[in-house]
């Protein structure tokens, strides 16, 4: 790991956090050289299941995303993988939708799915 290791933020629906820690055990080699941070129940599933060490913020509903949405909006984020559930209901999809805002206003690549967060690390540009 560099001195100054760059940071990738990790979130999941409740329907997606399966496809999450699918994609971290297959990509532990490579996620392992950057600073994790992710809202609360993923973080501890990407802790517990893949062996990860992850900063855990509050969950989604309580704050997390709005948490990890001002971590971009100052440059501390290099990118947010947030596998989202296009079929569930989020009682905090405003919070979700600033997330999204503020990565597109930043210019952060943004993967909400498990086969664009592949494509982002296999092209190694992070």
């Amino acid at each position: 790991m560099t001195d100054n290791p760059k940071t990738l933020a990790l979130i999941a629906h409740d329907g997606k956090k399966a496809d999450m820690v699918a994609f971290a055990l297959s990509h532990k080699d490579v996620l392992d050289r950057y600073l994790l941070v992710a809202t609360n129940t993923t973080g501890q599933l990407l802790q517990e299941k893949c062996g990860l060490e992850v900063q855990r913020m509050l969950s989604g509903p309580l704050g997390g995303d709005a948490q990890i949405a001002a971590q971009v909006a100052v440059g501390e984020i290099e990118a947010v993988f947030f596998f989202i559930d296009p079929l569930g209901k989020h009682p905090h999809d405003p919070d979700i939708q600033g997330l999204l805002r503020i990565c597109n206003v930043h210019n952060i690549p943004l993967a909400t799915n498990a086969a664009t967060a592949s494509f982002i690390i296999s092209a190694q540009a992070l």
